[in-house]
């Protein structure tokens, strides 16, 4: 696999920098993590991350063009999630990362 990931072109290199970029903004984070839960709606992760609906609609526009969310509509109301597993695994695995405790070899 390592062989792989270093055979990857500059331009898939460029892209794949441009995701970590917008997942380094705090609150597009968490609103990934939030879309893990399923499909949820712009009001719903609005509320529960005491964003604005219009600040949150921004960063799910951001989101959707770089193929880290998906929408579907119901009815009349637009749901959100994570594109796909791939994203699922990156995101769980780095917050276990970052909060498992410390066996490192510092």
């Amino acid at each position: 696999m390592l062989k792989h990931l270093t055979q990857i072109s500059d331009e898939n290199t460029a892209v794949l920098a441009d995701m970590f970029k917008l997942l380094g903004d705090p609150s597009r984070l968490k609103i990934v993590m939030a879309l893990l839960d399923g499909p949820v709606s712009v009001g719903a992760i609005a509320e529960r991350l005491k964003l604005s609906p219009s600040l949150v609609s921004h960063h799910l526009r951001l989101l959707r063009a770089a193929r880290l969310a998906d929408h579907e509509r119901r009815g009349r109301q637009m749901l959100y999630s994570v594109h796909d597993h791939h994203i699922r695994c990156v995101i769980e695995d780095m917050v276990e990362h970052v909060t498992e405790s410390g066996e490192s070899g510092e």
